[in-house]
């Protein structure tokens, strides 16, 4: 046997040294691709991005366990990484692609009027907009809002009124 059937194995019936060693190694490469990627995978966190974090994690963790061969699954989490720059870059550079993969924001409330069409789309309260209302914005009514929306990250941002935001100047 050479060493490196030794440390790393083949198969799924790996000891507790080859299963280390191969966490050891798929940490770094996790890593690498990590930053091959960009901070955008993790900063973001539109669905697209959470759909791209839990199919590395699955499909690496098929290497670490030796359900699918090391060099396959290291190859095919390069492969999702190289896809998800790619069409970052095509999101960035076409409008139409960009609501394609992210999706669009949706006007939950405007001109002093909650819109229930698009909250029940979202499926949404009026006290779940109100509690994201008090944690965005520390306010506890909509009268100081303009509008607000369900942003493509899954969170809702609100705009304050201008004379509200001209109030809370020093």
């Amino acid at each position: 046997m050479n060493t490196v059937d030794i440390l790393f194995g083949h198969g799924e019936h790996l000891t507790i040294l080859q299963m280390s060693c191969r966490a050891f190694i798929m940490f770094f490469i996790t890593l690498a691709l990590i930053r091959l990627g960009g901070m955008r995978i993790f900063g973001k966190k539109s669905s697209f991005d959470t759909i791209i974090v839990i199919m590395m994690g699955a499909i690496l963790a098929r290497g670490v366990i030796g359900a699918s061969p090391f060099f396959a699954t290291v190859a095919a989490s390069v492969v999702m990484v190289v896809i998800d720059r790619i069409l970052a870059w095509l999101s960035m550079k076409s409008y139409k692609v960009a609501c394609i993969i992210k999706g669009e924001p949706i006007l939950l409330y405007e001109n002093d009027k909650i819109i229930w069409e698009n909250m029940k789309l979202t499926s949404l309260s009026k006290e779940d907009l109100l509690e994201s209302l008090r944690l965005e914005t520390n306010e506890s009514s909509l009268e100081f809002i303009e509008c607000a929306r369900m942003e493509t990250n899954g969170r809702i941002s609100f705009v304050l009124k201008k004379s509200r935001s001209i109030e809370a100047l020093p």
